[in-house]
């Protein structure tokens, strides 16, 4: 476990890039259907029950939350999509919103895509993954709620997922993830690790 990522603090929440922090340093957003336990993985990954917002009404996630590791690196927590039960005008403002800050933020290293284990691979998901592909932007995968699943089939559901992606042409990394039963914290860590680290070095790379 990283202990750096027990020191986030909330930064703020913006509904457009004109009030988000400088666009300088390292982001890596959190993306997921509004179901899939999101805030939750944000919460467990910081040990803070209350640094993201909970709530059992999918879809509270309307804004771009942002939250400070330290000086150069962020976590974003972007709004839930797919399943919250508002209007379609809300909804179409949540994507909108995604789509700019996706395609605009110079600071975004990695995207991390929260999945539900019981239904994963879903329309929205595929087209995070397709997004990933298209701006190159490494992707680590939590299987969200495997405590749900008997060990057996969660390992047989990542092995399913891992083959479905195994053409994608970008890094892709998975991993099984359980808020409530604490599991895959430390795994989650290291992933978080290698993707600061490697857009770090991408840095230095000269153009």
């Amino acid at each position: 476990m990283n202990p750096i990522y027990t020191q986030a603090k909330f930064i703020n929440s913006s509904p457009d890039l004109k009030d988000t922090p400088a666009d300088q340093g390292r982001e890596v957003a959190f993306a997921g259907r509004s179901n899939a336990g999101k805030s939750s993985a944000i919460n467990t990954l910081t040990r803070q029950n209350g640094l993201a917002r909970t709530s059992k009404t999918p879809g509270r996630t309307q804004l771009l939350n942002f939250f400070e590791i330290n000086a150069q690196q962020r976590f974003v927590d972007l709004p839930g999509y797919g399943y919250a039960k508002v209007p379609l005008a809300v909804k179409q403002k949540w994507h909108k919103l995604m789509e700019t800050y996706l395609a605009k933020r110079k600071s975004l290293c990695a995207i991390i895509l929260v999945m539900d284990i019981r239904h994963p691979l879903t329309e929205f998901d595929w087209q995070m993954v397709e997004w990933c592909q298209y701006t190159g932007l490494p992707l680590h995968i939590l299987l969200t709620k495997a405590d749900k699943l008997t060990y057996g089939a969660g390992k047989n559901t990542l092995l399913a997922i891992e083959k479905e992606l195994s053409n994608v042409a970008i890094p892709v990394t998975i991993q099984l993830f359980s808020s409530l039963k604490k599991i895959g914290i430390d795994e989650a860590h290291k992933a978080l690790d290698s993707l600061f680290d490697a857009a770090d070095q991408q840095s230095l790379v000269p153009d």
